[in-house]
Formats: structure tokens, C-alpha cells, sequence
């Protein structure tokens, strides 16, 4: 077996893996959604009519960036083009497509998701809604692509939603994310108007972020560890 093949075998299970947990979170059910990631000019993408949340390796199929089947004998998900335009677009390592219940709630409503909390800019800050098309068609494939211009999320209008990451683990906490904070809104609409973060505010939000290297751990200076 080649490194090459190695790899894909394991991001195949990995693939697999991330199925599984979106589905145990209530993000996926039955065979609504897929999953993808990319090892070098090939992806491993969830195949059409598969239970995602009891997804299986080799329900994972392989293909290069032109579509083409590598790997696998199951047929790609119909999202393949929406997929492959991401990675072509936008050069990311792992995307998640989701039918998850508040995001797509919310994308029959809205035409943005605003930046009510500053968790949100983990994701460029304001999440668009991409304009409704059938599924699995060129013109949903550009209307998201479009959509997620600076973004690493957007809703699809009467659909779902969609996120991408440089790691597989990444994008899942991104559909994760999305999801709790579509929930926030939801709850926030309910009560009254929600404020949203404007640009002065999320501007300081990303320089207190990169002052205190946010969301990473930090050891005790020795100074103080010897203090105890």
C-alpha cells in the first residue's frame, strides 16, 4: 500500500468518523447532507443515499478534482460539484454540508445571520444566506460559492447550511458553531430584537483575540508556578 493510499484510507474512516458525530448531535439525519475532505488533488466524499450517522469507510467514495471516481463503488454524493467548487475556489482541506435544524430553520427567513456574538467571527462574522436553486445543481453549486466569499459558513435558503476549514475537525466545529448560534438568535427573536455586534465592536473582539492568543491553552509563567 503506497502513502497515498494510506492516507485516503484513513481520511476515509475519518470521514466516516465525522458522520457519525455530526449525526449523534442532531445535525444530520438519514441521508441528508454530506461530508468531504481533500488529501492533496484527491477528496473523499460521503456517497448518495447513505445513513450518514451510521456511515461506514466504505461508504466514502474518492475522487480527483475533476469529478472523477479513484476509489470506491458507491456514486458521490449529488453535491459533488458544490463540493469540488470549494476546494477549486477557495483552496480549503474539509467541507460539511448539513440539513441541521435551527440553520436551516433560519434560512427560511433571513437573508443574513448577523454577528450576535463574537464567536461568530471564528467564522467571518456575518453568515449570508445563499439564494434558494434545486439541489445538486450548477446553480446552487455558484449561489454558495458566492456566499461564502470571506466566509467559512453560509446558509442555503430553504435548505441547510454549509461550512468549510483548513482540517475535517475544524469544519465539524464550524456546522457545530453554526448550529448553536443559529439556535442563539432563534431564542433571542423570540424575546425581542437582537443586538448584533458592530464593526467597532468585532474589531476589538479580533484584537483581544490575537493580543491573548484566544482559544488556546496557556501554561503558568514559572514565576508564579514556583509561587504555589
Amino acid at each position: 500500500m503506497t502513502d497515498s493510499s494510506a492516507a485516503l484510507g484513513r481520511e476515509r474512516a475519518a470521514v466516516a468518523d465525522a458522520c457519525r458525530r455530526l449525526g449523534a448531535e442532531g445535525l444530520l439525519i438519514g441521508t441528508a447532507g454530506n461530508v468531504s475532505v481533500r488529501v492533496e488533488e484527491q477528496v473523499a466524499i460521503t456517497a448518495t443515499g447513505a445513513v450518514l450517522a451510521e456511515l461506514t469507510a466504505d461508504q466514502v467514495t474518492v475522487v480527483d478534482l475533476d469529478g472523477k471516481i479513484m476509489a470506491g463503488t458507491l456514486e458521490p454524493t449529488s453535491e459533488l460539484d458544490l463540493h469540488l467548487g470549494v476546494y477549486r475556489r477557495y483552496g480549503t482541506g474539509a467541507v460539511v454540508h448539513t440539513h441541521a435544524p435551527m440553520a436551516t430553520a433560519l434560512s427560511l427567513v433571513l437573508d443574513e445571520l448577523p454577528c450576535i456574538h463574537y464567536q461568530l467571527l471564528a467564522l467571518g462574522g456575518t453568515v449570508r444566506v445563499a439564494p434558494y436553486a434545486t439541489f445538486g445543481t450548477p446553480e446552487l453549486a455558484r449561489s454558495v460559492l458566492a456566499a461564502l466569499e470571506g466566509r467559512s459558513a453560509a446558509l442555503m435558503a430553504n435548505h441547510g447550511a454549509v461550512t468549510h476549514a483548513p482540517t475535517l475537525d475544524k469544519a465539524v466545529e464550524h456546522a457545530l458553531l453554526l448550529e448553536w448560534a443559529c439556535g442563539v438568535y432563534q431564542h433571542a427573536a423570540a424575546l425581542g430584537s437582537p443586538r448584533v455586534l458592530d464593526e467597532q465592536q468585532q474589531l476589538a473582539v479580533i484584537e483581544a483575540a490575537i493580543a491573548r492568543n484566544y482559544g488556546t491553552t496557556h501554561p503558568v509563567p514559572p514565576a508564579q508556578e514556583e509561587e504555589r
